[in-house]
């Protein structure tokens, strides 16, 4: 048995892994880095040891320092984690060499599994059904493009050393090929010091269905069931699910069989994903799912999987890790629905951009019987730009998959985060989308929706909540008030009635708010709603209100923040800011300069002084939060000025590049 653990990693996954451990009688160790250094996970950890400084290079990506610091604390064990080292052959090696435990398979099987282009051959000689592509040797930019004509678009091009959705990019005509490879390159490069790439077959309407496997060191590897993750953005999973909707027996015993054949084919040991692309063009088919990778490590979804068997995946990898075996596959049973969703710090509305800061509020949904929390920060925190943007997974468990998805709706309806931006409401659109209850599954769901998906900048029942929060009335509400004596917005002879302006996102939003017997209605620009059954209730930080809208439920919080009130509805934390002419003036003069939305690094710069531009166009790339972001012209114009060049460092408001109007007559 492991007696002292070290978790090779931060946040969320250290907090996971040490919850099991602790529960094992463990002793755990937390490594940090100088940003983390107040992290949660750092003080729930029995010892810690800080590696370096803020950036991964210079700490959670140190396998010696890491080493060294099992050996000072006596640690005989290494969880890795998932990212940064979990994946690493070399890391690995290392454990084995200081007589460490490595909690994961061994390197040979890592290295096997890690560069896409060997992985599709030993599946192919395996009997693993494979995606048809080209993953050959030949890097020449023309021959691959080339294949990619041999194969037909659209295809994907994928980085061989890739995962994560980086160093991935799907290409319609051959007229994108050569700018699409170019980009795919410089971000596997960046990422995995490998610039190499394989070319697939574009599977159209494709869904994304995964086998959790588990071998142990006695040559049997077992199937823990499917998962769905076919809801992705920009190849980064969103939600994710278990089991797969429409799955049959027939398809299931099928393709658990060729994961269990795919871990085989390297000895595997320890926790695995076996990832699939499927064809979703119609019914799932026996023959209609390919190989497209295997996860060496444990996935950031396994809570799902661990919801529907009822198994511990953590005590699982640590049993077979000091020589245990695995469970009996036929003792493994599937038990309702379970439902993921990665509540990220980015902004939908503005084009998922990172949101980075200080984390004032941050309340979390109840957990319980079918709700679970799994989170690397707290009120208080931050979430910093220099590792990924994930706050916490949301994971509902029913009996059905409706219900679960219902759950989850339910869960993002609770959360409060300020001021750092979040796709919760985004992630709450999506649950409860007629296409996605009816399980219209594929990997373009997002794309295909997003309209639906996007929330409004201002939502009628939240500018209700507003204002009603700003001007104090649960006298009125509660009718307690003599009628000459409230500030209510009485008339003779008229319904009460109340105007009030706020500035959201630097747009004045005037807000229109009329008694109707006992009913209220909201009115925002056209658009005019209903609010019955209305409730308030008092608290600390403000107010939580009840209402009745277009035949919903819902629950709302509103608190007072600098300048406005904050209104936390549905998953969609909007401040409504005091009107200040002044802003609204700044606001209007926006169009004429871009500016950094975040601080970060400069990877190109795509015009010059005096070029013509469109509405649209991308003008500078930047990088942020292990994320590339083309910053585009918000209007038709002429460049004037840049203030940045390629490989420079930006901060959050800096001012990139200035635009100034076209001459008349002149097209841009």
């Amino acid at each position: 048995m492991i007696k002292t653990l070290l978790i090779a990693n931060r946040g969320e996954i250290a907090r996971r892994v040490m919850r099991t451990a602790k529960r094992m009688g463990i002793r755990t160790v937390a490594v940090y880095s100088e940003a983390d250094a107040n992290a949660p996970h750092v003080r729930e950890a029995d010892e810690s040891i800080l590696l370096g400084p803020a950036p991964a290079s210079e700490s959670y990506l140190l396998g010696d320092k890491i080493i060294e610091a099992a050996i000072v604390t006596g640690a005989d064990a290494i969880h890795p984690g998932y990212g940064f080292l979990s994946e690493n052959a070399a890391f690995a090696e290392a454990c084995a060499r200081n007589d460490i435990i490595f909690v994961g398979p061994s390197p040979e099987a890592i290295r096997a599994m890690g560069l896409k282009d060997q992985a599709k051959a030993l599946m192919e000689k395996a009997g693993v059904p494979v995606t048809p592509g080209y993953h050959g040797e030949n890097q020449d930019p023309d021959h691959l493009a080339a294949e990619a004509g041999r194969i037909g678009y659209p295809v994907l091009i994928k980085a061989v050393a890739g995962g994560g959705g980086k160093g991935m990019r799907k290409v319609d005509a051959a007229a994108d090929f050569a700018a699409a490879l170019d980009s795919c390159k410089r971000e596997s490069s960046k990422s995995f010091g490998d610039d190499r790439v394989l070319i697939e077959k574009f599977i159209t309407n494709p869904r994304h269905i995964e086998v959790q496997v588990f071998g142990d060191s006695r040559g049997r590897v077992i199937h823990l069931y499917e998962r769905d993750c076919s809801l992705q953005r920009r190849h980064q999973k969103v939600i994710e699910e278990a089991p797969a909707p429409g799955m049959t027996p027939n398809v299931r015993q099928a393709m658990c069989s060729a994961a269990i054949n795919a871990a085989k084919a390297v000895d595997y040991v320890g926790a695995g994903t076996v990832e699939f692309i499927v064809d979703g063009s119609g019914a799932l088919r026996e023959d209609g799912f390919f190989f497209m990778e295997m996860n060496t490590r444990l996935q950031v979804e396994h809570p799902v999987t661990e919801m529907v068997t009822g198994l511990d995946l953590v005590e699982l990898q640590l049993k077979v890790a000091a020589g245990g075996s695995v469970p009996e596959q036929d003792g493994i049973r599937l038990s309702g629905h379970a439902m993921e969703a990665r509540l990220y710090a980015e902004d939908p509305v503005a084009g998922f951009l990172p949101s980075t800061g200080p984390l004032e509020r941050l309340e979390f949904p109840q957990a319980g019987p079918g709700r679970r929390i799994d989170t690397g920060v707290e009120e208080g925190g931050e979430v910093s730009l220099h590792y990924d943007p994930m706050i916490a997974k949301l994971i509902a468990h029913g009996e059905t998959r409706s219900e679960s998805a219902h759950i989850l709706a339910e869960m993002i309806d609770e959360l409060v985060v300020y001021p750092v931006r979040t796709n919760a409401a985004f992630l709450r659109r999506a649950a409860v989308h007629e296409e996605f209850l009816a399980a219209r599954l594929s990997t373009g769901f997002i794309e295909t929706h997003l309209d639906d998906l996007i929330p409004a900048l201002v939502r009628p029942v939240d500018a209700a909540f507003a204002l009603l929060g700003a001007l104090d009335l649960r006298p009125v509400l509660a009718g307690a008030l003599d009628p000459f004596e409230a500030a209510d917005g009485w008339r003779l002879n008229s319904e009460p009635r109340l105007r009030y302006r706020f500035e959201v996102g630097g747009e004045i939003v005037t807000v229109v708010l009329q008694r109707a017997g006992h009913a209220m209605e909201v009115t925002v620009g056209t658009e005019t709603t209903r609010l019955t059954d209305l409730a308030i209730e008092s608290h600390d930080r403000g107010y939580s209100f009840g209402a009745r809208a277009n035949g919903l439920d819902l629950h709302a919080v509103c608190e007072p923040v600098e300048g406005g009130v904050l209104v936390a509805c549905r998953g969609r934390a909007t401040v409504f800011a005091f009107e200040n002419p002044e802003a609204a003036a700044d606001a209007l003069e926006a169009g004429d300069v871009v500016k950094a939305p975040m601080p970060g690094k400069v990877l190109a710069v795509n015009v010059k002084a005096g070029d013509s531009v469109t509405k649209g166009q991308a003008l500078v790339v930047l990088e942020a939060m292990k994320m590339e972001h083309a910053l585009a012209a918000p209007r038709d114009g002429v460049i004037g000025e840049l203030t940045v060049e390629t490989g420079g460092q930006v901060a959050e408001g800096d001012i990139l590049v200035a635009l100034e109007a076209l001459e008349e007559g002149v097209a841009a």
